[in-house]
C-alpha cells in the first residue's frame, strides 16, 4: 500500500487512463521525430534549412500525437508570433487572387505564417475583421485594396498594428506596394501607337476598382503626349462575356484598328468579337491585354499583353513589414510593369 492508501498498481492504471488526456507539447513531437525542440520550431514556423527527411519526420509527429501550437502562449511567454494578418477582398479577380499568392510565397520564405480573412468590397466589416486578425495574435497586417470601398474604410482605421497596403491608393496614410498600373497602360498604349495606329479604344475595368483607374490614366497619358485623338472608353466587368458585348460595339464603329484592354479576360472577349464579325487579328485590328494570365500566350493569336510581378510585390509587401516591426522607416515602393509582345499586335 502506497502513503496514499492506493496500492501501486492502481495507482498506475490510474496514471495511464489519464495519459490520453494530457496536453501534447513541442518536446513530446520533438521526442517522437528525433530531433531537437529548435528544429520542430523551426518546421512549424516554416524556416528554411531543414532537410527534407527531418521535416517529414516533425510533420509525421505532429500528425500522430496530434500536436497543436499554442501561439497565444507563445505571444504571453515574451515571444513574437511570427503571424502576419492579410486582408483580402472577397473576389476571384487574377489581380488580388495573384497578390495573394505572391504575400503568402514570400511571408513562407521569411518564416512567417499567415492568417487570411476576406473583407466585403464595401469595407463595411473592417471593424469586425480586424478584431478577428488580433484574436489570432498577429504581428502586422497586408491589406490587399484594389477597390474603393477598402480605401475609404481604411481611412477610418486606427489601430495598434503595424499596416501594408499592397495596391489601392497611393495616397492613403498607410506604407504601400503598388504595381504600376499606369506606367503599364502606358507602355500598352504607346506600344499600339508606335506600330503606326492613329490612335488607340480602350475597353476599362468597372469603376471603383484603383487599378482600373490607373489603366485610364495610363492611357490618356500616352494619347496626349502623341498627340492622338481620345476616344470615349467603353466599361467592362472584367469579364470575357463583357469584353465580346464591347467587341460587338466596336466592329461597327468605323477607323477602329486598335484596342487595349484593361485586363486579359476582357481582351480574349474582344478577340472572338472581331473574329465572329469577319475582322482578323492582327491584320485589321491589333489586341493589347494587361496582365499576362497563363492562357494569354495560348489565346489564338497569342495575346500582346502588360505583365505584373505578383511575386515581387508579396516580396516587397513582406519586406516592409518586418521594417516596420523592426522599428525601421517605412517607404512606399512601386513595382514596374513588363509588355510582353506577342502575336496579337501589328501595323494597320
Amino acid at each position: 500500500m502506497s502513503m496514499t492508501g492506493q496500492p501501486k498498481q492502481a495507482q498506475r492504471r490510474t496514471s495511464l487512463r489519464m495519459a490520453p488526456s494530457q496536453r501534447v507539447v513541442m518536446a513530446d513531437v520533438a521526442a517522437r521525430a528525433g530531433v531537437s525542440v529548435m528544429t520542430v520550431s523551426r518546421v512549424l514556423n516554416g524556416f528554411l534549412g531543414v532537410s527534407g527527411d527531418t521535416r517529414r519526420r516533425v510533420e509525421e509527429a505532429v500528425g500522430h500525437l496530434g500536436y497543436q501550437a499554442n501561439t497565444a502562449a507563445r505571444v504571453l511567454a515574451g515571444g513574437r508570433s511570427r503571424t502576419l494578418g492579410v486582408i483580402a477582398v472577397e473576389t476571384q479577380q487574377f489581380g488580388p487572387s495573384h497578390a495573394l499568392f505572391g504575400i503568402e510565397a514570400a511571408a513562407r520564405a521569411a518564416g512567417h505564417g499567415l492568417s487570411f480573412v476576406t473583407l466585403s468590397p464595401t469595407g463595411s466589416d473592417m471593424a469586425e475583421t480586424l478584431d478577428r486578425l488580433r484574436a489570432s495574435h498577429v504581428e502586422g497586417v497586408i491589406a490587399i485594396a484594389p477597390v474603393e470601398g477598402v480605401i475609404n474604410a481604411l481611412a477610418d482605421v486606427h489601430s495598434e498594428l503595424p499596416f501594408v497596403v499592397a495596391g489601392g491608393d497611393p495616397g492613403v496614410r498607410f506604407p504601400t506596394v503598388s504595381l504600376d498600373q499606369e506606367q503599364g497602360a502606358l507602355r500598352a498604349t504607346q506600344h499600339l501607337l508606335d506600330r503606326g495606329h492613329a490612335t488607340v479604344h480602350h475597353v476599362r475595368g468597372p469603376k471603383g476598382w484603383r487599378d482600373a483607374e490607373g489603366r485610364v490614366r495610363g492611357w490618356t497619358s500616352a494619347l496626349r503626349i502623341a498627340g492622338a485623338p481620345r476616344p470615349r472608353p467603353l466599361v467592362g466587368d472584367w469579364s470575357a462575356a463583357s469584353g465580346y458585348r464591347v467587341g460587338q460595339r466596336l466592329v461597327n464603329q468605323a477607323g477602329v484598328t486598335a484596342v487595349f484592354a484593361a485586363n486579359d479576360q476582357m481582351a480574349l472577349g474582344l478577340i472572338r468579337a472581331f473574329h465572329d464579325a469577319g475582322r482578323s487579328i492582327p491584320d485589321d485590328v491589333s489586341v493589347v491585354g494587361f496582365d499576362d494570365t497563363p492562357e494569354s500566350a495560348y489565346f489564338v493569336p497569342s495575346l500582346t499583353t502588360i505583365r505584373q510581378d505578383f511575386n515581387e510585390l508579396g516580396r516587397q509587401c513582406v519586406a516592409l513589414m518586418r521594417s516596420l516591426l523592426d522599428d525601421h522607416e517605412a517607404d512606399r515602393r512601386v513595382v514596374p510593369a513588363e509588355l510582353v509582345e506577342r502575336e496579337s499586335t501589328a501595323a494597320p
